[in-house]
C-alpha cells in the first residue's frame, strides 16, 4: 500500500493503538508491537529479506521490528539506566534535597515550575532532551517534595524546556543537521541566536499549559501539600547532615559540561588527541558514566556503600519497563519509515509550498507525528524544503533561519507514542499513557503553535 491509504491506514494504526492502551488498559509494549506489525504489513513491507535485481537488499518486516527495537537501545537504553542510577543514589544520599534547596534559593519557593523549565531549556542545548530529562528528573521530584506544586506540573515544565532548546539550538545534531542543508551552515551563531529568540513565546505558552494541566491530571508520586512538607522535614531529619553543594550537583553538572565540550570540538572541527577526547568523553553514555562515578564516590562519602547492590537492582527493575515500552516506540517508527509514507509526502511537497512559512513547520510536523523522531523531521524536511526556498520568498540568511526554526516548530509538534521522549516524560513523571496524551502531547501541540506564531510575525518582520 502506498499513497493516501496508507496515510489513512497510518492515522486509523495510531488511533486504534491510542485505543487499546487507554480503553482496553493493554500494556503500552504490546499494543506498540502489535499496531507496527499490522502496520507493517499493511504498508507492504516484505515478509522476509529480499534481493532486487541490481543486488540491495530490503529488509523483511522481522528485520525492521529488530532493528526499531535494537536501534532505541543503542542509542538511549543505557543512558536511561546510568541516568536512573544517578537519580537513585542522588536519593539516596539526600543530594536530590540539597539540590532542591539550591534551585529554592535561587529562584525563591513561588517559583518551582518557571525554575525548572528554563533549566531544562539550558541543559537541552547542549544534551539530548532525553537525556536531559533523565538527569534533572532527580531534582524535579526533589522539588515536588520540597515545595507541594504539582508533580505533573513540574513534569510538563520540564519536558517544555527540554524540547524547545533541543529543536531550535546547536550544538544538537538536528537543527545544525537542518542548517547545513538550507546553506547557513556557516552562520550557526545567527542560528543560535534565533533560536533563542524564538523560544520565547513557547516557553511562555509552555509554562502557563504546565500550569493549567496540573490541576487536572495527577500523578503516582501526587500528594497534598501538608504531607509533602512533613515528609521533607522528617527526611532531613534521616539524613542528619546533606552533601555540600559541589558534591551534590557533581554527577549532573559533569556529564553536562563534557557533553557540551563535545559538541563545542565537534562544532569547531577540531582535531588531535585533546579533541578525540573531549568528544569521547562527552559521548552520552561516557558523560553519564563519570556521572555515574562521581554519584558513587559520593555514596562512599556518605557511608552507603553498602546499599549499592540494591539501589543497582532497584534501579533496574524500575527502567526495565521504561525501556522495552521505548524501544517499542522505536518499532513503530522504523517501520513507518520502511514504508513508503515519506516519500509519498516528499513527493506532494510541491502542492503546500504556497503556504509561505507556515509550508516547512506542517510538513515538519507531519513527520515528526508520522515517525516520532524530531531530528529526523529537521534533516528530511530541511532536505525537502532547500530546494524550494526561492520559491518560498527566503533568500537571506535571517530568512533562512526563520524557515530552519520552523522546521524545528513542526518537529515537536506533536509528541507521542512513537517518540522516546513522550516515554520518558510519561513514565519518570509517574503517569499513565493516557495522561501522557493529555499531558506531553498537547503540551507538544500547544508549543509547536506558539512557536510558529512567533516565527511567522517574525518573518513579516525580517522581509
Amino acid at each position: 500500500m502506498t499513497g493516501l491509504p496508507l496515510i489513512i491506514a497510518f492515522i486509523v494504526a495510531i488511533v486504534l493503538m491510542i485505543v487499546m492502551i487507554s480503553k482496553f488498559k493493554i500494556h503500552p509494549f504490546i499494543s506498540i508491537m502489535c499496531v507496527s506489525l499490522i502496520l507493517g504489513l499493511i504498508a507492504g513491507i516484505p515478509i522476509v529479506d529480499k534481493k532486487t535485481p541490481d543486488g540491495a537488499t530490503i529488509s523483511g518486516l522481522a528485520s525492521v521490528i529488530g532493528s526499531g527495537f535494537s536501534g532505541t537501545f543503542s542509542s538511549i537504553g543505557i543512558v536511561i539506566i546510568l541516568g536512573a542510577l544517578i537519580g537513585s543514589i542522588l536519593e539516596q544520599t539526600g543530594a536530590a534535597l540539597k539540590l532542591a534547596d539550591m534551585v529554592i534559593h535561587l529562584v525563591g519557593k513561588n517559583n518551582p515550575v518557571l525554575a525548572v523549565e528554563l533549566m531544562g531549556w539550558v541543559v537541552s542545548i547542549p544534551v539530548f532532551c532525553d537525556s536531559g530529562f533523565v538527569i534533572l528528573n532527580p531534582i524535579r521530584k526533589a522539588l515536588v517534595s520540597r515545595t507541594g506544586v504539582s508533580s505533573v506540573s513540574m513534569t510538563v515544565g520540564l519536558s517544555t524546556g527540554l524540547y524547545i532548546a533541543h529543536v531550535f539550538i546547536p550544538p544538537t545534531p538536528g537543527p545544525i543537521a537542518a542548517a547545513n542543508t538550507l546553506g547557513i551552515g556557516n552562520s550557526l551563531i545567527i542560528v543560535m541566536g534565533m533560536g533563542a529568540l524564538c523560544s520565547i513565546f513557547p516557553l511562555i505558552a509552555g509554562f502557563f499549559y504546565a500550569k493549567y494541566i496540573g490541576k487536572r491530571v495527577k500523578a503516582d508520586d501526587e500528594a497534598d501539600m501538608g504531607e509533602v512538607t512533613k515528609s521533607y522535614e522528617e527526611l532531613v531529619a534521616e539524613y542528619g547532615k546533606l552533601p555540600s553543594g559541589w558534591s551534590a550537583i557533581a554527577p549532573i553538572i559533569v556529564p553536562i559540561v563534557l557533553m557540551a565540550l563535545s559538541s563545542i570540538a565537534s562544532m569547531a572541527n577540531m582535531t588531535g588527541i585533546a579533541a578525540d577526547l573531549m568528544k569521547f568523553l562527552g559521548t552520552p553514555i561516557i558523560a553519564l558514566a563519570v556521572g555515574t562515578v562521581f554519584a558513587v564516590i559520593q555514596l562512599s562519602g556518605a557511608g552507603k556503600m553498602e546499599h549499592f547492590y540494591k539501589i543497582c537492582n532497584d534501579t533496574l527493575m524500575t527502567v526495565g519497563p521504561i525501556l522495552f515500552v521505548t524501544a517499542a516506540g522505536g518499532v513503530l517508527g522504523k517501520v513507518i519509515s520502511s514504508s513508503d509514507m515519506v516519500n509519498y509526502i516528499s513527493s506532494h511537497a510541491e502542492v503546500l509550498s504556497t503556504m509561505g512559512i507556515f509550508f516547512p513547520f506542517l510538513l515538519s510536523a507531519i513527520l515528526k507525528s508520522a515517525q516520532g523522531s524530531s531530528t529526523v523531521a529537521l534533516t528530511t524536511t530541511a532536505g525537502i524544503v532547500a530546494p524550494l526556498l526561492g520559491v518560498l520568498g527566503f533568500t537571506t540568511p535571517v530568512q533562512i533561519t526563520l524557515v530552519c526554526m520552523a522546521i524545528g516548530a513542526g518537529a515537536m509538534t506533536v509528541s507521542h507514542a512513537n517518540d522516546s521522549f513522550f516515554w520518558v516524560v510519561t513514565n519518570f513523571g509517574g503517569m499513565t499513557p493516557e495522561n501522557g496524551y493529555k499531558t506531553q502531547t498537547m503540551n507538544t501541540l500547544v508549543i509547536g503553535l506558539a512557536a510558529i506564531l512567533e516565527i511567522a510575525i517574525l518573518s513579516m518582520i525580517f522581509r
